[in-house]
This record gives C-alpha cells, structure tokens and sequence, in this order.
C-alpha cells in the first residue's frame, strides 16, 4: 500500500503527536479539530483576566515531553519554560493532618517518620523498584503497540515479570511497605491519574510513585496549554494543515478502505486515516455495523476511567497557606472509589483537588486575584444537572473554607462549572469520561481497544482508549506509537506534489 496523505481527526495531545510524527515521516497531513482550537480536553478557557487550563494540569514525566521534541531536533525550552514546583503538592488528611510533598522530600520523610517509625527506609526501597518498573515500563513496554502477544516475547521482559508485580495489586504491593492508612493511600494517590482503584491496578503501576517522588511536579509557565500550543507549533513547521471548527461527520469507502473523510458537504481525500477523537463515537457512530471494530456490548463492558465535575473560579483576593497543587483527602478514600467504580452514583462525600495556578503564574489572574480549578472525580455516565453541580459545589465549598480558615465565596467574581454533558457535548466522550479507559489487568496492553481497525485497512486509532492509556504522557506516546505502526504497514509514505 502507498500512502500521500493522511487525515488525523481531533486534535488533542494524541492526534497532534500523530499528525507530527506522519509529517516527519514526510506524508501529507490534515489535522481537523471540532472545535474552534485544538487541545481536546486540554484547551483553555480565558475571561475577565482569568485563564484556566480545562483539563489536564499535572506535569509528569518530564523525560516523556524531553523524548518527544528530541525525536525533531528540538528541546522543550525552544517552546516554553518549565519549572519544578516545590513542594510538589500539598495533601490534607483528617484531623488537620497535612503533608508537603517537596523536592527534597525532608518534609515529607520528617511527616512519614512521625506517623510510622521507620517508614521512610521502606520507601526509598519502594521507589528503587518502582524506578526499574519505569525504565523497564516506559522505555520497552508502553511503546508496543499490543498487535500481538509475541511482542512481549522477550527475555529481558519475561525474567523481569515477577519484579515489575505485573499479575499483583497496587494496593497488596503498598501494604507490604506501609502500615499507616495516610501513608498508604499516598503511595495510591498518583494510580488515580491512570483511572481504577488501587486493589484493581497492577502493582507495575508503582512505576507512577517514581514519577511523582522521584521526577517531580512541574509546571509550564503559560499552563498546560503551553504544551498544547508548543506542538501546534511544531505540527506548523512540519507542514501539518490545521482546520478547527472542522467536525467529521462519516466517511467514504472504496472496498476495504476509507478514501474520504466528511466534514459537513465537504470530503478529503485520505489515503490513511487515525481517529484521535473519541474511539467509541468513531467506531459506533462514525461507522457503519460491518465496519465496526466491536459491539455496542463490547463498550459496555469496558471499565472506563472517571468522569470530573470541574469548577472554574476568579476570586477577587488571594488565598493564604496554599501551594499550587492541592489534594482533600479528609473524607473516606474507599467510599468515594466505591461510588465511581463499585457502585456508580454521586458521592456521599467526595475526595477533591484544587490547583491554585496563581501561586506559581500571576498571569493566570488579575492582580491581587486567584483563578482556581476545583474537580470532583466521578463515576462517568451519572446524571447531570445544574442542581447537582450547585449541591457538590456547596459541598466541598463548605470543606474548603473549613480547611483554609477564609471566606471564599463572598469574593467569587468569575464561576464556571464543566461535568458529563459537557464531555459528551465538547468531545463525544463516551458515557462522560473525563480520562478514557482504566488501566485495569484486563484492559492492559493487547486487552485494550485495538489502535487498528480489523475491517478496513488504512484506519487508525491513538488516544485515551487504546494504547497506551490515559494521561497526556501516555497520550503523545500513542501518537508516536500509531505514526510507527502507519509507517511499517505502509511501502511509502510521501508528500502529494503541490500544484501551481
């Protein structure tokens, strides 16, 4: 098969990684975006003198961006500055009990010792086989792209199996460390970011704890839409054309393949074609039945990673005592996960996070003003309604301010709320999901959604529903994985010749 142009379809952090990876391989590439910019979940919203990242706001995994330019001949700080937040995040327990993660961890290693004599050994033991879980992980297994089991036939990886705690629990492995429920569950907490209870995680997972322990906690000046912008760039320079208000619509075929990609009256031309929008909406609405690559059954049964109620806030003063990151642990862990994953339904008391973006940029708000982003995990598909927002926004309000000692309501000037409806509406999120497919062992390598459609031979898939996972590191590692995949199924990939 011959290829001279492909058509990448949604324009978050995979189809950009996608669409630059093609382009660098000197095919010609359309990316189109839904919406009026690109960044899929990662897209901002500005007003009144506030920006707020929309989505993704954790930078993890400083190596994974470094990589990604580097395969260019670029470096991240030819697109933005980046600095380490220390400490990395705050944590607030119960009964006032609060913990600094910081760089040097002498914060963190004084509050461990404090609760559990000992333990701080233990962790640095912890985060020594977490580290080989990572090197082993990121570098040799989340860039497979799980065609096939004889992929991971290799000896390295099968001697290694027993010490990356593949077929153990994240939650068994942390309770062989760590006596004290805190510090427990945060050695759990950086799992949530990957979308399944700690008992349901592979314990290979610790790899994550490496990356928040070890790596750091960063931030891009400008926020996470630095990134978003920087690859846009990138894709710009690669000769990626960008169309945004662009919604794809259906296709055309020609036997086995698609040979033109709808938007509205309009149809491109394709020769290769990689859905980076939602997998399912791709598959089941895009598609017709025989064409499908699985049943409406099939996607009913996957265990998705949560949905979030978001809270966009401008407040017209600035909060005392509090860091850039901040986790509000100081309700039940095991009640809130059983609301999302056990027992669907709005949480009695929920667990939420609050990023204070101001503390670290004061171009994130006008002066003297704090632009805060609240969310609330939750289980995807809940019913959704401007009352129910109301109410949890009260609910954790009342916690906040409990917790920070300050009145923050009477000085709230800007508030927008973001939840299920609006997934679905803005991205064709499936069932409202905020972060894709969970990372269970069922759902792990081969057993995710296949990045290859079985029926038609030039459509493509990268994303939070196949491989790698959720999160923006896994994310742009699809894009590089589905671009290679292209490349090897294809005899050449080239520029069409321009016309005059």
């Amino acid at each position: 098969m011959n290829a001279s142009h492909a058509v990448v379809i949604g324009g978050g952090f995979a189809g950009l990684s996608t669409a630059i990876n093609l382009a660098h391989k000197g095919i010609s590439v359309t990316l189109l975006e839904k919406n009026d910019h690109v960044g899929g979940r990662a897209r901002i919203w500005e007003s009144k003198g506030f920006t707020f990242d929309m989505g993704p706001s954790w930078y993890w995994m400083p190596d994974v961006f470094e990589d990604f330019f580097g395969r260019f001949g670029k470096k991240v700080s030819d697109y933005y500055e980046l600095h380490r937040l220390d400490p990395g995040y705050d944590v607030f327990f119960p009964d006032d009990e609060r913990v600094s993660v910081d760089a040097s961890m002498e914060r963190l290693k004084a509050w461990m010792e404090k609760l559990e004599p000992g333990s701080f050994a233990k962790l640095t033991k912890f985060l020594d086989e977490a580290e080989y879980k990572y090197k082993v992980g990121i570098n040799d297994l989340v860039y497979k792209p799980s065609r096939s089991i004889t992929e991971f036939i290799d000896i390295r990886l099968l001697k290694g199996l027993i010490r990356m705690d593949v077929f153990s629990s994240m939650r068994n492995h942390v309770n062989t460390y760590f006596t004290h429920p805190y510090l427990r569950q945060l050695m759990e907490f950086p799992i949530l970011f990957l979308g399944a209870v700690p008992s349901n995680t592979p314990a290979l997972y610790s790899l994550m704890n490496y990356a928040d322990l070890k790596l750091g906690t960063w931030y891009p000046k400008g926020g996470m839409y630095s990134v978003v912008r920087a690859m846009e760039s990138l894709a710009i320079e690669k000769g990626v054309t960008i169309r945004c208000n662009a919604e794809v619509t259906g296709f055309t075929y020609d036997g086995k393949s698609i040979n033109g990609v709808c938007v509205g009256e309009e149809i491109l031309d394709a020769d290769v074609v990689v859905a980076g929008a939602d997998y399912h909406h791709v598959d089941r609405q895009l598609l017709p039945e025989d064409k499908s690559n699985y049943s409406e059954r099939y996607w009913d049964k996957r265990k998705l990673a949560p949905s979030s109620l978001l809270f966009y806030i401008g407040i017209d003063k600035k909060i005392e005592n509090m860091e850039h990151h901040s986790l509000y642990f100081d309700a039940p862990f095991d009640q809130h996960a059983d609301a999302i994953y056990t027992n669907p339904r709005w949480p009695e008391t929920p667990l939420y996070y609050v990023s204070n973006t101001s503390k670290t940029d004061p171009n994130a708000a006008p002066k003297g003003c704090e632009a805060l982003t609240f969310l609330i995990p939750l289980a995807p598909n809940l019913e959704d309604s401007e009352d129910m927002r109301e109410q949890y926004f009260h609910k954790i309000m009342d916690r906040f301010e409990a917790t920070m000692g300050q009145n923050i309501r009477d000085h709230i000037v800007l508030k927008r709320s973001y939840a299920m409806n609006d997934f679905v509406n803005d991205y064709h999120a499936y069932k409202g999901n905020a972060y894709g497919l969970a990372n269970t062992l069922d759902q792990t390598a081969i057993l995710k959604p296949g990045l290859k459609n079985k029926h038609l031979k030039n459509l493509y898939y990268t994303g939070q529903l196949t491989v790698p996972g959720p999160g923006v590191p896994p994310s742009i590692i699809s894009g590089i994985v589905v671009a290679e995949e292209i490349s090897k199924d294809f005899k050449t990939l080239k520029k069409k010749p321009q016309t005059v």
